[in-house]
């Protein structure tokens, strides 16, 4: 099959949006000591600055699924794709422990590894490796249990010891472990929740094989019942959030309330927002072609090279920012859970964060587009289809 621009369209908005986030973790003034959707102390531009991010995660998870479907179409033999998937699975989870972990880190003693969104896609290359016989609507079955059920693990009591601690938290719900007072491991993103959502991505690929006009109303369709599945769900406030929505001080508020779904980890209203606003961009942008899209497929065809070097290059960023604002390298601090940033004093408004945005955004285009186009033209190297 040839490749999906709506597809590469989405991803790529999405990994636009996503450095936004970047941006505000690494450089925000209050980013260490205010949680974005904490309606007590937050503002709407805030809130909606950390909200509209939400969107990225489930659209790399979801989209990967697909995207491994798609490519198993391109190879007759099912081995190789079994290979592949496996390969490329275990390449991402040591990337996300070595390259990514320091570039979040910038820890040369690694004292802090977290789990996040590489790795998690990684193990469900793993997993997927293995069910790779297993039919797409068997998968499907499979994918919307998970996606439904998974809320209730949250109740589940993880054990005690240690070792099983750990494996409990990576399979269901997100943990922080302090293995020694010197290094400090967590998880941020468990296995089973976003695998369902990776598996409803591998049997949604299925629909590209459909004509054009047909899947897009097939996405038109899964989007809007997905959403309003969500606003049913939200309203009689009784199942697929930790927390419920509560009127606030004034309407605007309690909207707020009403979408501050849960991503840690990804509760089913969470996902279903989530996917049903990714349905809807995938079904407006099937068969567009125009200077907008051709740009932001240049990001999306490249997600991997982009998603490492702009944490790079953001994350330097903080080090000019904190010595532009009298601090020294000795209050630089490293170390389990600290990335670099002095504990207070520090830090951009959200303005300044927006302007670092747009500004990476635009530094990575180019970076892009030559990577981009230098895969295109030396496919005899195997390891390129691993970035």
């Amino acid at each position: 099959m040839k490749r999906i621009h709506a597809i590469d369209f989405c991803r790529g908005l999405v990994m636009i949006i996503m450095a936004l986030d970047h941006s505000r973790e690494f450089l925000h003034i209050t980013s260490l000591t205010q949680n974005p959707t904490d309606l007590a102390t937050t503002t709407p531009l805030l809130f909606f600055t950390r909200w509209i991010t939400h969107l990225c995660a489930p659209t790399f998870v979801f989209l990967s699924g697909t995207s491994a479907w798609i490519s198993s179409r391109r190879r007759p033999d099912p081995g190789e794709n079994r290979r592949f998937l496996l390969k490329r699975g275990i390449w991402l989870v040591i990337l996300e422990f070595t390259l990514i972990n320091f570039a979040l880190w910038m820890d040369i003693r690694f004292r802090s590894l977290i789990f996040e969104v590489i790795g998690t896609i990684g193990v469900g290359f793993i997993i997927l490796s293995l069910l790779y016989y297993v039919s797409p609507k068997m998968l499907a079955l499979v994918a919307i249990v998970i996606i439904f059920s998974h809320d209730l693990l949250n109740s589940v009591m993880l054990p005690s010891i240690s070792p099983l601690a750990i494996a409990g938290s990576m399979a269901i719900r997100p943990g922080v472990f302090e293995i020694s007072p010197h290094f400090t491991f967590i998880v941020a993103y468990p296995i089973i929740p976003w695998l369902g959502i990776m598996l409803a991505g591998f049997a949604c690929g299925t629909l590209f094989e459909k004509d054009i006009f047909l899947r897009r109303k097939l996405w038109l369709r899964f989007g809007l019942a997905s959403i309003g599945l969500f606003a049913l769900l939200r309203f009689l406030n009784f199942y697929g959030n930790p927390s419920r929505w509560t009127h606030q001080h004034n309407g605007l508020f309690s909207f707020l309330s009403f979408i501050n779904v849960n991503k840690y980890p990804p509760s089913l209203l969470y996902t279903l927002i989530m996917l049903g606003i990714l349905f809807l961009l995938i079904a407006l942008s099937e068969g567009k072609d125009n200077r907008f899209t051709r740009i932001v497929m240049v990001y999306g065809r490249t997600p991997l090279f982009y998603f490492v070097i702009h944490l790079y290059i953001i994350h330097l960023l903080l080090f000019p920012m904190v010595f532009l604002q009298g601090f020294h390298t000795g209050d630089l601090v490293f170390g389990a859970m600290n990335y670099g940033r002095p504990a207070t004093g520090s830090g951009i408004g959200l303005g300044g964060v927006y302007l670092v945005w747009i500004g990476v955004v635009v530094l990575m285009y180019p970076l892009c587009l030559l990577y981009g186009r230098f895969k295109a033209t030396h496919r005899q190297y195997p390891w390129l289809r691993y970035l």
